[in-house]
């Protein structure tokens, strides 16, 4: 024993590859064979040597691993409350807050839900389903997963580059959030009235001129003349709130040609919205899963808030009559363009096709019950888009109640609403810069969770790409992705910023992903399988009747593939391209914009074609070897893999006759 610790202890001085291989050396001594458990457990030495061992494995072990994972290479969500937060947070954005109210007001309020929640029904769920246990399943990445259908790998590198598109101005907006959200420390808040920064144009009451006089009319009488609404002329003007934003915020240029400088104050919003976002993903789900404690539950705290305060106010009962009230048209539901409202809200609201869904889900334990989360999930997204509406009309039917409008004078979605409409009606309320706050900490809040996913999308795939060389490098990799995306963000925070924005908006986040959605679920559904995924899925959560997946059968099969290519010709022939208000963009920028569009996409045909060069045979041979899971397609642990997936089940595979095998993946994939 002596003499195998003074060996233990001569080592300190050596590496710890040195270590080991001398510890296997000794094991093999017939001298010391009474020691080789000992030696083999490092437990015969002193406790120094044995802390020196753990303390050393400890500094080359990741720290997004911990002991209780179960996989313990990528590691896995701490516990399920961490991951429900997550995909709670990643779902609920702030198009919930700033265009499902508008929607619904827009197609006849609460008539607009039937659709909406059918919608959910017969396609959001079950696509949030379907990504959710794709990625569970193999414990991979967007584009790793697609390891089940090599042919459209391409699918996984669109799903990236979508995602990283987005997140670059995506974290312009939690910018502007975070901008409003420091102004609103002033009392009275500085776009409640016009002050030294506004021109001329300011007003906050509509003025005119009056056709016989020429005189400023306003219900005004000359002698014996009155100015009437048909004779007078109305003067644009913009309200406070508008110039604060057009003037103050953005200082805004006259179009895209015109980029003007970097406003450095919204440049230092974004510098430090993008630090606070490293610092909370800085460890992937081990840090942000304690993040979303906080920021996936605030919102609802603020919305209840402002939903208590909204109801109390006079004019409130209009706006709630005119969001799902009395004032509902139920006429609306004969018109088409409803149901595509409807569908292209459950589409997007969800982030279904980005690839977020499928990388949080890949963290998961393999036996954790995904369809009961999926459920859980998109039945709290659609019920915080309806819950958030409230606390928007509310405070809008008080607005315009002050201001003596109808509703739909002061209602708009996107950024009208947010960073304009909204704005100006909480500096009506009584202690509005508190309100203000709230409101803006909330969106800042809302959009922090979504881009929590928007990054690990992006250091998952590279991960996934080359374990053995960055899976140690996490932390590396993640400062190196926020940096490039402050950096590829700053054109959005110049003078002609607000334009580049709406671009992309536009164009990247629209149709292209009813385009990834639709190859999707065709790749998983008819080349995969849709019985071999629906046996994947037993594999995770145990059997089911057949019953059971009659629906989910019927809407993989048919019922969504159906809807999504509806939706996607009727954008397409419906389309009409982006401006920014009056403003018009030119025609190198709506090039620009198809541009952005095509390269997300193209990657499905390019990855296609080089799966196709690579492969062996004849043309037919290698289109049907590209269509069949490659070997590399199963469980990521092998306790995992059962019999479907053992490495001799894939020997006994790979003998059987080639047009059985063939035969067979076709078959797989009908009822």
């Amino acid at each position: 024993m002596n003499a195998v610790c003074t060996v233990s202890q001569y080592t300190h001085s050596l590496k710890f590859k040195r270590f080991v291989t001398y510890t296997e050396k000794l094991q093999n001594n017939s001298l010391l064979q009474p020691h080789r458990d000992i030696i083999k457990d490092f437990k015969c030495v002193t406790f120094f040597n044995c802390f020196f061992y753990k303390g050393f494995a400890l500094s080359q072990q990741d720290s997004h691993i911990n002991d209780g994972d179960e996989n313990d290479v990528r590691g896995n969500w701490t516990n399920k409350r961490e991951y429900i937060l997550s995909m709670i947070g990643y779902a609920v954005g702030l198009g919930n807050v700033w265009r499902f109210p508008y929607l619904t007001y827009k197609n006849g309020g609460a008539a607009f839900l039937i659709p909406y929640f059918i919608m959910l029904v017969v396609a959001g769920i079950p696509l949030f389903f379907l990504e959710s246990s794709f990625g569970q399943f193999c414990s991979q990445g967007p584009i790793y997963a697609w390891r089940a259908v090599p042919i459209l790998q391409g699918v996984g590198f669109s799903m990236l580059v979508v995602n990283s598109l987005v997140s670059i101005y995506y974290n312009v907006i939690i910018a502007y959030s975070l901008f409003y959200m420091f102004a609103s420390f002033q009392s009275p808040l500085p776009w409640s009235s016009c002050l030294s920064w506004v021109d001329t144009n300011c007003n906050i009451t509509t003025t005119g001129t009056c056709n016989i006089t020429s005189l400023p009319a306003a219900n005004s009488t000359r002698e014996n003349d009155t100015c009437s609404p048909s004779t007078t002329t109305v003067i644009p003007t913009q309200s406070p709130s508008e110039q604060y934003w057009d003037q103050v915020v953005l200082q805004r240029s006259s179009g895209l040609d015109e980029t003007g400088s970097i406003v450095w104050r919204l440049a230092l919003c974004l510098l430090l919205a993008m630090s606070i976002l490293a610092a909370a993903v800085i460890k992937g789900i081990k840090s942000s899963g304690k993040v979303v404690y906080f920021t996936a539950t605030f919102p609802y705290v603020v919305i209840l808030i402002l939903v208590i305060r909204g109801v109390t106010l006079e004019g409130a009962a209009d706006g709630i009559q005119f969001y799902i009230g009395s004032q509902s048209n139920f006429s609306k539901l004969a018109e088409a363009e409803v149901w595509k409202d409807a569908a292209t809200q459950t589409f997007y609201s969800l982030s279904i096709g980005w690839g977020g869904v499928m990388t949080l889900a890949s963290y998961n334990k393999f036996h954790n019950n995904i369809f009961l989360d999926s459920f859980v999930v998109t039945l709290a997204n659609a019920g915080t888009s309806v819950f958030a509406g409230f606390a928007i009309f509310s405070i809008l039917g008080h607005m315009a109640y002050v201001y003596g409008k109808n509703i739909g004078e002061v209602a708009e979605d996107g950024f009208g609403l947010v960073f304009i409409v909204y704005p100006d009606a909480l500096s009506k309320l009584p202690i509005a810069p508190l309100w203000s706050v709230l409101f803006f900490f909330m969106l800042f809040t809302l959009g922090l969770d979504s881009q929590f996913a928007g990054i690990e999308v992006i250091t998952t795939c590279l991960i996934d790409g080359f374990p053995k060389i960055l899976q140690s490098r996490r932390t590396l990799i993640t400062l190196v992705t926020c940096v490039v995306i402050f950096l590829l963000g700053l054109p959005c925070v110049t003078q002609a910023g607000i334009y580049w924005v709406t671009l992309m908006d536009q164009f990247v986040a629209s149709w292209v992903l009813l385009v990834i959605v639709l190859v999707e679920i065709i790749g998983i559904s008819y080349i995969y399988g849709g019985n071999r995924f629906i046996e994947d899925i037993e594999m995770m959560i145990g059997n089911k009747s057949f019953s059971f997946w009659l629906w989910w059968r019927a809407c993989w099969f048919f019922i969504t593939p159906c809807l999504i290519a509806v939706v996607l010709v009727w954008s397409l022939a419906t389309f009409v391209p982006p401006s920014y208000g009056t403003v018009e963009f030119p025609a190198w920028g709506l090039a620009l914009g198809w541009c952005m569009a095509v390269f997300c996409i193209v990657w499905i045909p390019i990855v296609a074609v080089y799966k196709l060069i690579r492969a062996e045979g004849n043309a037919l041979q290698r289109l049907q070897s590209v269509c069949r899971p490659s070997e590399e397609w199963h469980p990521y642990l092998e306790i995992h893999r059962g019999e479907r997936y053992s490495e001799e089940h894939c020997c006994h595979k790979n003998t059987v006759n080639q047009s059985d095998a063939d035969t067979n993946v076709i078959s797989n994939s009908w009822l």
